[in-house]
């Protein structure tokens, strides 16, 4: 069978090949390149992997990354080997600072939700290889394991990219599920879940949405590129502006030292001299918040109000019951 064409096989083959010539510890030939990558060794003919080949050096020099030819022994004549140097590859020292490090913790967890999962644990594994640890507790340890993904995330993404109207089943709290016409702006998490704001062209009023009480598809209703988002439009207000007149508490809380930078950020900090700083951050429900909370684990506690601190033990022994009856 000849190898696919599609994107995501085009990126695990040149993926293959950066490996294979990254680790190589000699230059290899053409035929042992064509021997060790799988995609390569499905070619139908020599002349399929010759012109693959050919376009794959070309876009990895493209992309920057150092692909040396250089000869392989004196028994090979004129024929070049190929190689990557690991001292050219590698990435150069990388500082990033506490607002930094969340954004990119943030990145990692939305595209963990989505199909974007690979790409985003590809990157991760490069910057914690050059040596930079990104914030990414709220979803390495307790989050993934709860089921915290929403289906509706997926086709939102792609929506919002594509400046595409949407419809979907939607329900509030003690009412019916009806459906809902919008033309997706922003998605953006806050406390713990995840929210679209859009307009609501059936209102014909800017609305926010909760993706977990989104229910069945997602489905297209228009074209691509049909609406403009709003040049000022600020998600994050938006979705605070929605809870205008609600009462916002203070959770307090201790917090591991290099840890919660997301966190840090959205509250007031105070620093500890026993590897545990105070963190002080509002918020308007125990539920909401007690999700985002537990996902930093063992790295966090909750010294008060207690309804937090009960909330959030509440989450981490559905996790822990959770994964008991799936068994090791």
């Amino acid at each position: 069978m000849p190898p696919s064409n599609s994107p995501a096989a085009k990126t695990e083959r040149l993926m293959n090949l950066v490996m294979t010539l990254l680790y190589t510890r000699r230059p290899l030939s053409r035929a042992r390149i064509r021997e060790t990558v799988e995609q390569y060794r499905l070619a139908p003919t020599d002349e399929a992997f010759e012109r693959m080949f050919e376009r794959d050096k070309e876009e990895l020099r493209e992309l920057g990354i150092p692909l040396a030819t250089e000869e392989i022994s004196a028994g090979w004549e004129d024929e070049p080997g190929y190689r990557i140097h690991a001292r050219d590859y590698a990435l150069p020292q990388i500082r990033f600072d506490a607002d930094e490090l969340a954004v990119l913790g943030l990145a990692a967890r939305a595209w963990s939700h989505a199909t974007l999962a690979a790409p985003a644990a590809t990157a991760l594994r490069k910057l914690r290889a050059s040596g930079v640890e990104p914030d990414d507790e709220a979803f390495a340890f307790v989050e993934a394991r709860l089921g915290t993904s929403e289906p509706a995330f997926g086709p939102l993404f792609d929506a919002v990219l594509a400046q595409a109207p949407v419809r979907f089943g939607y329900a509030r709290p003690g009412e019916e599920a009806a459906t809902r016409h919008v033309q997706p702006w922003g998605l953006t998490s806050q406390s713990g879940h995840w929210y679209l704001t859009g307009l609501d062209t059936d209102r014909g009023e800017p609305r926010v949405f909760r993706l977990s009480r989104i229910s069945g598809k997602v489905t297209r209703a228009g074209k691509p590129g049909s609406y403009a988002v709003p040049a000022d439009h600020d998600p994050v207000a938006m979705i605070r502006g929605r809870r205008e007149g609600g009462r916002l508490d203070l959770v307090r809380l201790r917090v591991q030292s290099g840890s919660g930078n997301a966190l840090r950020h959205r509250g007031i900090e105070t620093a500890g001299d026993d590897g545990w700083d105070k963190v002080e951050l509002p918020y308007s429900d125990p539920g909401d918040i007690a999700h985002e909370l537990a996902s930093y684990g063992a790295s966090l506690i909750v010294e008060e109000p207690p309804a937090v601190r009960d909330a959030v033990i509440t989450v981490l022994r559905a996790g822990a019951d959770a994964h008991e009856e799936v068994g090791p």
